[in-house]
């Protein structure tokens, strides 16, 4: 990645997944690279001339200067592997996944050693930045090379982004408790519905609100974040215990 990139001057970015949030990247980064895609599956193709996208083949993707992953974790490992089998030296590699521990050891051992490789989660999915990204937060993790510095400063200085530096365990440590509890929530909520929508409170509002954000993810999504998280399962079993215990105690109030 160029330290400052020009529009006249655009260096190539590979998306590889063109669903939904691989359609936010090219839509948000089109103004500042040429971007190539891949999916295996023809549908996502829609829409990619009206979002500066060239569909490609995997091995092509995989030779940008950029090389963003963004794939199911059911194929992740995978598309890592065919990449390292054709990226270019002095490339940056980054997945947008939502748990990184995994990813980073998968990354980390399988790209070869002269690409940079960043960890990275949004913390916001396509529903979040429909109207833009500015102060929206994303978790950087650096895996190898010193890129993700430049890489920070371009998502803070174009799309207006926090960046956020830390580790694949301190990230999935914190998002245990931030993503799991919320998508659990939803989850049971969901369940008990139709929920009220005509006599509400604004703090019910407020978490029908949390629930619109996340209900819609692919099911693997919240696959990924319960079971692929390390953190996740004790972060579970104490909000399950506290919740029985708070039953028991209201139990014996009456």
């Amino acid at each position: 990645m160029k330290n400052d990139i020009q529009k006249t001057s655009k260096e190539t970015l590979g998306i590889i997944g063109f669903g939904a949030f691989g359609k936010l990247i090219a839509q948000s980064l089109k103004a500042y690279f040429e971007i190539f895609a891949y999916d295996p599956l023809p549908e996502p193709q829609g829409g990619a001339t009206a979002l500066g996208t060239t569909f490609v083949s995997l091995e092509r993707v995989a030779q940008c200067d950029v090389v963003v992953i963004a794939s199911p974790v059911s194929s992740f490992e995978d598309v890592v592997a065919s990449v390292a089998k054709a990226c270019r030296p002095g490339a940056l590699i980054v997945d947008v996944g939502s748990v990184k521990v995994q990813p980073a050891d998968i990354m980390a051992r399988t790209l070869p050693e002269d690409v940079d490789v960043v960890a990275t989660h949004p913390l916001f999915g396509p529903q979040s930045a429909r109207d833009g990204f500015r102060g929206l937060k994303i978790a950087l993790c650096p895996i190898r090379g010193a890129c993700h510095w430049r890489l920070g400063a371009f998502l803070r200085k174009y799309l207006g982004l926090d960046v956020i530096m830390t580790t694949p365990h301190a990230h999935d440590r914190e998002a245990a408790t931030v993503q799991g509890l919320t998508h659990l929530i939803a989850k049971v909520l969901l369940s008990m519905g139709p929920l009220p929508s005509r006599m509400t409170t604004r703090s019910f509002d407020l978490l029908i609100t949390s629930i619109s954000m996340v209900q819609n993810d692919a099911p693997e999504v919240f696959d990924a974040i319960e079971n692929l998280n390390p953190y996740a399962q004790d972060v579970r079993r104490q909000f399950f215990r506290l919740a029985h215990e708070l039953s028991l105690d209201l139990e014996k109030s009456h």
